[in-house]
This record gives C-alpha cells, structure tokens and sequence, in this order.
C-alpha cells in the first residue's frame, strides 16, 4: 500500500494544554478516555468520530492533543469541562492550537525562557503581611497570606515585587 500524498491526507491540528496543578504524573491513557467521556457526553458519539483526537505526547506539566481541523473549538470546549482524571483533581489549560508539534514545542521553549535574571523568594511582605509565593509565569505572581483564620489569594506583577 503506498503512502497517500499530502493533499489527500487529513488536516489535523494540534492543541498545546497544560496540565494544572503542575507536577502531576500524566497517564497519557486515562487522559485520552477522560476527554473521549467529555468529547461524548457534549456532542454525542458522530461527532466524536468526526473530531478523531488523541493524546499525542506529554511533556512535563504539557499535553499534545490532535483533532481534525475545523473542530478545535469543540475539543477546546469538552476539554474546559475535565475536573478530574483517574481520581485526581486536575484543570486543563488550552495554551495555544497549531498545525505541527514543532511550533507548539517552540512555544513551551519560549515560556520556559527567563525574562528576567529576577529570582522568586519562598516568602516576601506585602502590604505589610508575611505571603508565600505559590506560582510565577511571566508577569503575574500568584501569593497567599499566611493566616489562621483567612487565606487570601493576590496577584501581583513584577514590579510590586521590585525592590526600591
């Protein structure tokens, strides 16, 4: 059998999720039937023939999953509604849709690259209350106060952490 040329085959697109919280072992396996169980209680068994995803790769906190082109924007909308995989709490964030692998894992590349020389403290004071950094992506900063009866959640930028 020869291999069909290139105008013949299926267009496919590639979406580029992250898995939060981060650092959770992925099972590329249950994370393809979670979404197939999404894909299926949303639009029904014809259009999850028609979508054909897959989980293609992990890599680290990200996942590559293909889906015929033209139907992204479904896939994106069953795989916003995934609250858990095999037991685990997890959210899935849509990072970015492309036509190849390559430019998706350029992107990851460019995210993980450091804007700044600036390292983030395990602690620092805000608004004159102790906080713990919980996560750093670019510009924005996500800190808890340390509290006994309230925890508060802030969002700061770069330059609230800047020294003066």
């Amino acid at each position: 059998m020869t291999v069909r040329p290139p105008t013949l085959r299926d267009k496919r697109r590639y979406l580029l999720v992250r898995v939060e919280p981060s650092g959770l072992p992925i099972d590329q396996k249950e994370l393809y039937y979670g979404i197939a169980d999404a894909i299926t209680s949303l639009f029904g068994d014809a259009a999850a023939a028609i979508m054909i995803q897959a989980v293609v790769a992990a890599e680290g906190d990200y996942v590559f999953i293909r889906c015929r082109r033209g139907t992204e924007r479904e896939l994106a909308i069953a795989l916003s509604t995934i609250t858990s995989c095999r037991e685990t709490r997890i959210a899935l964030r849509i990072v970015a849709a492309s036509g190849t692998m390559e430019s998706l894992r350029d992107r990851i590349r460019t995210m993980k690259a450091p804007e700044s020389s600036m390292e983030m403290p395990d602690a620092l004071t805000f608004d004159r209350k102790e906080v713990t950094c919980m996560y750093c992506n670019g510009q924005k900063v996500d800190v808890i106060e340390k509290g006994f009866k309230n925890t508060n959640r802030f969002f700061l930028t770069t330059e609230d952490l800047e020294t003066k």
